[in-house]
């Protein structure tokens, strides 16, 4: 049941961004519906099948449904674990490969049809105070000129960015965001643990539920 009410949550929270923060999509270029609301929507819906799964399955004792549970839940842990190795294996590649797919999202700020990316970069820029993905002459390439937008600006105004680099903001986006994620790992781990503890309480529930039920039917047998 908990497992139900969380997946309707992260999905209302996934549509409630989607439809009152349409505009602030994803700043890589290479996987453009990777959106803060799409992944929740997603997460959401995922979460609620499997939840809703368990659920019917434990009102109506049904093993196949109790079982399919299990097996969904410990799939999706041991993905889980897989992920979070595979992250700390691979990091530096994942850096190096995060840095040029943003930096080539760079070239896409501005143009037709990606107001999502530009309002992206923007708000970045402005709330973290920084100006390019590894440095504001990262912009430089985008306009093939000494300039950057008006969001580094130290103070905002109509095409500040053409002023000279002492009016810009010239911390890194990237090392600037990874430092706000370190700040916050401590809460990111809490996160995290609770979860994990979420689904083994769910997969140890679930199969003494199983077990339980193939224990009653072989009595009545």
């Amino acid at each position: 049941m908990k497992r139900l009410l969380g997946g309707c949550g992260i999905l209302g929270v996934g549509v409630w961004l989607s439809v009152t923060q349409g505009n602030f999509a994803t700043l890589s270029s290479s996987l453009p519906s990777l959106s803060a609301a799409n992944l929740l929507i997603a997460v959401g819906t995922i979460t609620m099948v499997i939840g809703c799964l368990g659920c019917i399955g434990a009102v109506k004792e049904s093993r196949p449904l109790l079982l399919t549970f299990f097996i969904l839940l410990l799939l999706i842990f041991f993905l889980e674990i897989l992920f979070i190795m595979l992250f700390f294996i691979y990091q530096d590649e994942i850096d190096h490969y995060a840095q040029r797919d943003l930096k080539n999202g760079l070239q896409l700020f501005g143009t037709e049809g990606n107001v999502g990316l530009t309002n992206a970069w923007m708000i970045v820029q402005t709330d973290f105070r920084c100006c390019g993905v590894t440095n504001h002459t990262d912009w430089f390439e985008v306009y093939n000129a000494s300039r950057v937008p008006d969001s580094c600006c130290l103070e905002y105004s109509d095409n500040c960015g053409l002023d000279n680099p002492g009016t810009w903001w010239t911390a890194p986006c990237y090392e600037r965001v990874k430092d706000w994620l370190n700040e916050n790992l401590v809460a990111l781990w809490i996160f995290a643990l609770c979860t994990a503890l979420t689904q083994i309480l769910g997969l140890v529930f679930s199969m003494t539920m199983f077990c339980q039920s193939v224990k009653v039917e072989t009595f009545y047998a």
